[in-house]
């Protein structure tokens, strides 16, 4: 066809990725404007479908401008074109979604307020002025509010708000930056707040609400606070007396609470913030980052006991803004939950579940679709380390190597901070932090958001990869998902396996120096330090710390006592126990020694997390655990504190027939606390004496199989002076070191490796 003298082409654009919700289609209306192009854009299951017909060059350019310069949060895949018979189209004209039954449209994550929303809150004239549920194209709920694709109004929690002619002139605009943005709202038409006693009898209405919120904070209550992803828990955090009632309240003794601060002057009034850091903290995903504290850091104690860090984020919903743009510069914003249970979503149930902690609640009628916690972050070696990957970067899939044939397979994950992960075609993708399944809630939890991912992306499980411990919560519902086969995978397999994906590796060998505080092995015991060699496919164990027996089994987790006595018992003899005795007299260390003795319920373990207990005990800095972990992160907080400049030396130790023996660690330890010697110094010894042991393991193991590439996964590393020692020792022996980038190197990751793990052992069988 040809048009003024010029030939017209036709092409049939078909463009995968995060491509809905994001304004992807008004960019491409634009961008035909522009490049005079005639045709229609439309979303579809698949992604996004473009015919465009043109002059040769216009079509060439408009090309080039869409894959070079795409919507801010837009991320493509991939573009297939295809020559098509010219049509005759007068106009370029933007069409209502359609429809398939293959499913491959990519939903974007969560995305923190934008400057140009934020500004409409704050300005009295706009229509949008101080109303908490202000977006647009660019900005707002995504994947919390979604039910189904096409990323369709109708397909969210959205649907049941008729908007009103000013809203729907911006939404029906393609030049109005609130175009097709699915939750766009305003105060006449859409989703509105309602304060609450604990009783829930109103207190304020939509106009009251901010001023009497102010007023609870200002009394010292708590206020529950529904938001994007579930409910808060918000307090003053400058009064020392309403923090310890929120700890009292909620069981949590002694764990940091996390807080939202106005802005990023007041974050930097309190804590050190570096420039990649900053670049957290405002990104569009805004996750809470852990930030180290200042030395004049005035905050009450009773905010993050014993802790030389603080978990910081800004607001990321007009709401928060608006709680935050009156007498307080900073409020305490922890998860909406009792310990251990998943995150509260609906108003009745935070009533129910959360009447105990708090003592008002700041509720609104749009729902919470799919629950979805903050993601929690930290800066190492320049790059963000996950703790939790969730709000804000879920559902974003990662890229895999995997054939296009390949059979769809779940890794159901770990037992405690849970994520799963679905892999399809080459993504793989991981599901927000789900937490503990352990539980009724817990396995419900799973169970919908599993549901909830195979529908988004329609993908039915042919495979479900598992933890191989036999009597793991996990494992007993991975029975439960419908399934032609199901695969166990060892948990330090399946953290091997999990960073070589997280680093695209080559299905080559490495050496893989695991690091955690329990997984179950294949001799049926309690591992946590290996250095194991291996591939996606199979692993093999070369070096671990020797076991230790844990009295009273998950007792022995919750009190580091019971495991210090333990190491003291087992490698030191008669001498040991006297030291029991000394150090831990005022508990009942009788019976203790006798589990010993006898065997009774003491299940071997390596672990490292357990040898940190041990010593965080052994020094007398943590005795109990009141959260996981307490121990070795308040043991490897005396390494920050450290200010001596003189040059230290590791603990002598040795490895006999590949065991790790900490005899010579533990006697060098009691030497040092017997002399008084500073705490400080007792850990970045104890720190030292790691990273040399794990370099002479690593060193070892490649002199046996010349191996050079190693991968550090586990929860250990992120104990960030552990893992920059020994990144970079090893890396100055010349190895190639590869660690957690886009999945936490903690039980938050393995998903990813359970399910890899058996997609190689597919194909290794297929073929």
């Amino acid at each position: 066809m040809k048009k003024n003298g010029k030939k017209v082409l036709h092409q049939d654009i078909l463009v995968k990725g995060i491509v809905q919700g994001v304004g992807f289609r008004p960019f491409i209306y634009k961008l035909a404007r522009i490049y005079s192009i005639k045709g229609k854009v439309l979303n579809s299951t698949q992604g996004v479908i473009i015919e465009a017909e043109g002059n040769e060059k216009n079509i060439r350019q408009f090309l080039e401008s869409l894959k070079k310069h795409p919507p801010v949060l837009a991320e493509i895949h991939t573009i297939d074109v295809r020559q098509g018979s010219p049509v005759g189209y007068k106009s370029f004209r933007i069409l209502h979604s359609t429809h398939e039954n293959l499913k491959e449209a990519l939903i974007p994550p969560d995305v923190g307020t934008c400057e140009a929303c934020k500004d409409d809150i704050f300005n009295p004239s706009d229509r949008h002025y101080h109303y908490p549920f202000t977006n647009c194209t660019n900005c707002g709920p995504r994947f919390t509010i979604i039910k189904d694709i096409p990323y369709d109004r109708k397909n969210t929690s959205m649907n049941m708000f008729k908007m009103c002619k000013k809203c729907s002139e911006e939404y029906h605009n393609p030049y109005d930056r609130r175009f097709h943005a699915q939750p766009v709202a305003c105060p006449v038409c859409g989703p509105h707040v309602s304060l609450l006693d604990r009783y829930g009898n109103e207190v304020a209405n939509e106009k009251q609400w901010l001023k009497k919120s102010w007023n609870i904070l200002e009394e010292g209550k708590i206020l529950a606070i529904k938001g994007i992803g579930g409910f808060h828990i918000a307090c003053d955090p400058g009064n020392s007396k309403t923090l310890k009632i929120l700890r009292e309240r909620k069981g949590r003794q002694a764990k940091p609470f996390a807080v939202m601060c106005r802005d990023l002057d007041t974050v930097k009034k309190y804590c050190h913030v570096s420039k990649k850091e900053e670049e957290l903290l405002i990104s569009p995903a805004a996750p809470i980052v852990i930030l180290t504290r200042k030395k004049n850091y005035s905050l009450p104690y009773e905010l993050a006991p014993d802790i030389n860090t603080m978990g910081v984020m800004l607001p990321y919903s007009p709401l928060h803004y608006l709680l935050l743009s009156g007498p307080f510069d900073m409020l305490v914003m922890t998860s909406g939950n009792y310990r251990d249970l998943p995150l509260v979503i609906e108003n009745r149930e935070a009533l129910q579940e959360l009447g105990g902690i708090a003592d008002y609640f700041l509720v609104h009628n749009r729902e919470i679709v799919n629950r979805c916690d903050d993601s929690l972050v930290q800066l190492v070696d320049r790059n963000a380390q996950f703790f939790r990957r969730s709000r804000g970067y879920v559902p974003q899939a990662l890229t895999i190597t995997r054939e296009d044939s390949a059979p769809v397979i779940v890794g159901v994950g770990g037992e405690m901070k849970n994520s799963f992960c679905l892999l399809k075609n080459n993504q793989a993708f991981m599901s927000q932090y789900i937490g503990e399944i352990d539980t009724v809630e817990g396995e419900r939890n799973l169970f919908n958001n599993l549901v909830m991912f195979q529908n988004l992306v329609d993908a039915v499980p042919d495979i479900v990869a598992y933890d191989a411990h036999p009597h793991y919560a996990s494992a007993l519902i991975a029975k439960k998902i419908p399934s032609d086969r199901y695969v166990k995978v060892y948990h330090h397999h399946a953290h091997l396996a999990s960073c070589m994906a997280d680093n695209n590796l080559a299905n080559a060998p490495v050496i893989g120096a695991i690091l955690d505080g329990t997984g179950y092995g294949t001799d049926g015991n309690l591992w946590g330090f290996e250095i194991l060699t291996g591939n996606y496919f199979d692993f093999e164990r070369r070096i671990h710390l020797a076991y230790v027996p844990l009295p009273g089994g998950e007792m022995a987790i919750k009190e580091p006592w019971r495991t210090a006595a333990a190491y003291l018992t087992v490698f030191l003899g008669d001498e040991g126990k006297k030291y029991v005795d000394l150090f831990f007299g005022q508990y009942n260390t009788k019976a203790v020694e006798q589990m010993i003795v006898r065997g009774f319920n003491t299940p071997l373990a390596c672990g490292c997390g357990r040898l940190f207990d041990a010593v965080s005990a052994l020094s007398g800095i943590c005795l109990e655990n009141t959260y996981e972990g307490q121990a070795a992160i308040e043991l490897s907080e005396l390494v920050r504190k450290n200010q001596h400049k003189i040059s230290l030396t590791p603990y002598s130790y040795t490895i006999e027939k590949n065991i790790i023996m900490p005899e010579k660690i533990i006697s060098g330890i009691i030497v040092d606390r017997l002399n008084n010697v500073p705490l400080q110094i007792i850990s970045e010894r104890f720190h030292l004496t790691l990273v040399k042991i794990i370099c002479e393991s690593v060193q070892r193991v490649s002199s046996e199989t010349g191996i050079k590439i190693v991968v550090l996964s586990g929860g250990t590393w992120h104990n960030t002076y552990l893992f920059t020692r020994t990144k970079d020792a090893l890396q100055k022996m010349d190895f190639d070191v590869f660690y957690h980038r886009k999945v936490p190197p903690n039980d938050g990751g393995i998903a990813l490796g359970q399910a890899i793990v058996a997609h190689w052992r597919w194909k290794k069988n297929k073929l």
